[in-house]
């Protein structure tokens, strides 16, 4: 029964909030060296303590799970900002004119928006290597974001937003 409920949820998460990410990285960067990393002591995400403590335990499983430790002796470190915005609906005002054979005609039509202007939310994750080239991974994840969320609701999409995001990291050599 726990497996259905979570198949629900995670469908559920995927169809209503897609995860967006755009990544870059410093080219020079021999990302083999990384296997050892922490987070900023100041770490300031601009969530609550709560949604933080939520995408840093998805963050630890996540690169656990890909060989990286959690060290007080980091080979490098994790800097997380966060921030939050509206997407307002599209209007659309469309005008024609238009004749065939003699005849004119004309038109115009109007789009009004249904629903709700959507809240959608931006993290911005930053790996910096403080001993050799400063800041040389990053990704920008953006997806839409609900404040009423549920605790398991915002760990779901925490969990989703990090798996996104880490599947570009290392990034893959291109030839």
């Amino acid at each position: 029964m726990k497996y259905v409920t979570f198949l629900v949820m995670f469908v559920i998460i995927f169809s209503c909030a897609p995860v967006r990410v755009n990544y870059d990285y410093e080219k020079t960067t021999d990302f083999k060296a990384y296997k050892t990393y922490n987070y900023y002591a100041n770490l300031n995400t601009g969530m609550s303590e709560l949604d933080t403590k939520r995408l840093l335990d998805a963050l630890d499983e996540v690169l656990e799970a890909k060989g990286y430790l959690l060290s007080e002796t980091p080979d490098f470190f994790i800097d997380i900002q966060s921030s939050e915005y509206q997407e307002t609906p599209r209007n659309n005002v469309g005008v024609g004119l238009g004749g065939t054979g003699g005849n004119i005609g004309g038109g115009i039509s109007l789009g009004i928006p249904v629903g709700q202007n959507k809240l959608n939310r931006q993290i911005v994750f930053e790996f910096v290597d403080e001993d050799k080239n400063g800041l040389f991974w990053q990704a920008v994840s953006e997806s839409s974001y609900s404040p009423n969320a549920s605790p398991e609701k915002r760990e779901a999409l925490f969990k989703t937003v990090v798996t996104k995001v880490i599947q570009g990291f290392p990034p893959e050599a291109k030839n």
